[in-house]
């Protein structure tokens, strides 16, 4: 009999892994019940482009976000800078670098910023507004470290600071990602997967939860202006689990077909697969396209869209990408995207 190919083969592989990871998607779902969730908007418009599949890629800056060890990968220094008009106006922005150390791997940090701008402040007694604005931010900055263990086999750890601020309280912790990344060949088969946001709890505290107070209402001569605070309490971080395989195949005359499949264990949330692919014509336009969140419990999210462009001036390799996804009820983000390697 006829041994399979070795696309074929990964093929099978990918849909054997991601069918039995996503065996319990109808879990109870413990949406909302975690801080940082800002966290979980995946910044490269690429890997967008290809349903946010991205725990087994094994190339470019865009891949850190999903898996960590990606950083031990990156033999040249390079930066990403991605924009995205989120959701209801809210202005999502990322920002990458890695920095090759020789044998000793490769180093990384990431900026990233979530904003709504000012809003309107509104009270029960006045609905229409008091006059004031407040605005609600959220800020990440990681630090990463990465190398090759063999020519097949890398890992990667990712340190972060995350706040959320709303008006004039906020909330910090520090989380921290890790994964692994093995390729069977350079052009063949690889296997990924990531653990993201494991960390500390924290709550929010700030001048917005500081009151008077009476603790003996109602009794003559009593001083009813104590000053007070009030607690809030304390939230676990968004820890996200990934596992991906993926397999890129080469069509010739510099073209070439990548496909990957990821699975997702969310720790408030429904266990979910995600799936995408992406055409590179000539070395120069990719074309992608995937599907998010499948099997996920009550999930808005779908289809996903992208395409990109790359070429080279003098030293300098540059790559600009679009990403689209559908949101559901709430309409679709748009990411852009570039990336230089130098």
């Amino acid at each position: 009999m006829k041994r399979p190919s070795g696309i074929r083969r990964g093929i099978l592989i990918g849909a054997a892994l991601a069918l039995t990871l996503a065996g319990q998607a109808r879990a109870q779902s413990k949406t909302g019940s975690a801080i940082g969730d800002f966290l979980l908007i995946e910044p490269s418009a690429r890997v967008t482009g290809m349903g946010n599949a991205g725990a087994a890629l094994c190339e470019n800056l865009d891949a850190v976000y999903y898996n960590p060890a990606t950083i031990g990968l990156l033999d040249r220094n390079s930066a990403s800078f991605m924009h995205s008009s989120w959701l209801a106006g809210i202005s999502f922005d990322y920002a990458a670098a890695a920095l090759p150390i020789g044998g000793l791997g490769s180093l990384f940090a990431s900026v990233t910023s979530l904003r709504s701008g000012d809003m309107d402040v509104r009270t029960v007694s006045q609905p229409l507004g008091t006059g004031e604005k407040f605005s609600v931010s959220d800020m990440a900055l990681g630090l990463g470290y990465g190398r090759l263990i063999t020519t097949r086999f890398a890992v990667g750890v990712q340190a972060n600071y995350m706040q959320e601020t709303i008006w004039n309280s906020s909330m910090g912790a520090f989380t921290f990602n890790v994964g692994t990344l093995y390729r069977i060949a350079k052009n063949g088969l690889h296997v990924g997967s990531s653990i993201s946001n494991w960390g500390t709890q924290a709550g929010f505290d700030g001048r917005d939860l500081r009151i008077t107070y009476d603790p003996t209402t109602g009794v003559n001569g009593d001083n009813g202006s104590l000053p007070a605070s009030q607690f809030t309490g304390t939230f676990p971080l968004p820890v996200l689990f990934r596992v991906g395989v993926g397999m890129p195949y080469d069509l010739g005359r510099q073209s070439r077909l990548e496909w990957e499949v990821d699975a997702f264990h969310p720790a408030d949330n429904t266990e979910s697969v995600s799936a995408g692919t992406e055409l590179t014509l000539r070395n120069a336009l990719s074309l992608r396209a995937g599907y998010q969140n499948a099997f996920a419990q009550d999930s808005e999210l779908s289809w996903t869209l992208g395409a990109g462009f790359k070429g080279r001036l003098e030293d300098w390799d540059y790559r600009v990408d679009y990403g689209w996804a559908n949101q559901g009820r709430l309409g679709s983000t748009n990411r852009l995207a570039l990336a230089l390697v130098f």
